[in-house]
């Protein structure tokens, strides 16, 4: 399966509306963990279906590939579009977003792909700007047959320099590290900032 495929998009669809994740708010400190970050008016790269785009500050912009995931995103409301869409819109001004989100995307491409797809949103990052990213630890991984590698939080340290960004400390969340092999939602994290001057 690609992740550029409608079937892709339902998967995503399909795992947000389990019956258990519509009764228990099992997103709440996923959420907090985001809001917490401050990330101000944030391009969400890899939105997805807008699930984040839910708790990012008003006047935040999601980006995908895949065009049924966008429409998923629409539908409830978000401002969505597709790569080749954001490019030509109004949207796509220079330094025009205080943050940038890319949650669990990296691990979906290989170090080349990431770092080509930092610097072909980074632009649209203010100075002093904020980016945050998230990636699925262990069992998380092994859960997607479209990930193509696992990415620790020394990764994103990594990415973060080679794209020229101050990168934090990384962190695991919601639980320590241990909980990564048998906990499905346990993620690395990682906010960076990018230099002012």
């Amino acid at each position: 399966m690609s992740t550029e495929a409608p079937d892709y998009a339902e998967r995503l669809r399909h795992k947000q509306m389990v019956w258990w994740k519509r009764i228990l708010p099992v997103q709440a400190p996923y959420h907090w963990n985001l809001r917490r970050q401050q990330l101000g008016r944030t391009l969400d790269v890899g939105c997805g279906i807008g699930r984040n785009l839910d708790v990012l500050e008003s006047g935040s912009v999601g980006v995908d590939h895949n065009a049924s995931a966008v429409a998923l995103a629409r539908s409830r409301g978000q401002i969505a579009m597709t790569a080749e869409e954001f490019h030509k819109s109004d949207q796509a001004k220079p330094e025009s977003f205080d943050g940038m989100l890319i949650a669990h995307v990296i691990e979906h491409m290989d170090p080349a792909g990431g770092i080509a797809l930092l610097k072909e949103y980074l632009p649209y990052l203010r100075p002093g700007g904020k980016v945050f990213m998230v990636c699925p630890q262990e069992r998380g991984y092994d859960s997607d047959p479209t990930h193509v590698r696992f990415t620790t939080g020394e990764d994103l340290v990594q990415l973060s320099k080679d794209v020229g960004l101050e990168p934090g400390e990384p962190f695991s969340f919601p639980f320590p590290r241990w909980a990564g092999k048998p906990f499905i939602y346990n993620e690395f994290c990682l906010l960076a900032t990018k230099p002012a001057a």
